[in-house]
């Protein structure tokens, strides 16, 4: 558990930039090369690519060159970690909720 923790501690922290969570929304639509992820943002290409580096390195994203294009693309597996965790957190604040209002209706 406490490696999955870690894991996931990365992941949202990644995507906690806004930069690089525009980057990911961006990438859900499909691949896509780094002039083409980089044009909306007003910032200098090495200061952009920082940001591809922080999230090639808690693989949320793979990037490949061909040739002198570098395109990027989501690695949904670790997206999908992230939405099972916030999902398993979401059933149990449910059941947790449940209970408060069938205690509080007992009370009334």
């Amino acid at each position: 558990m406490p490696n999955q923790s870690i894991s996931l501690d990365r992941v949202f922290w990644a995507l906690g930039d806004p930069t690089r969570f525009a980057i990911v929304e961006h990438l859900s639509q499909g691949p896509s090369s780094v002039s083409e992820l980089a044009k909306p943002f007003p910032m200098a290409l090495p200061t952009f690519l920082q940001h591809l580096g922080v999230l090639e390195k808690h693989g949320l994203i793979t990037t490949e060159k061909v040739g002198r294009v570098r395109t990027c693309t989501l690695n949904a597996a670790r997206i999908d970690q992230a939405r099972h965790w916030l999902e398993v957190q979401e059933k149990q604040w449910s059941i947790r909720l449940d209970a408060l209002d069938k205690l509080l209706e007992k009370k009334t």
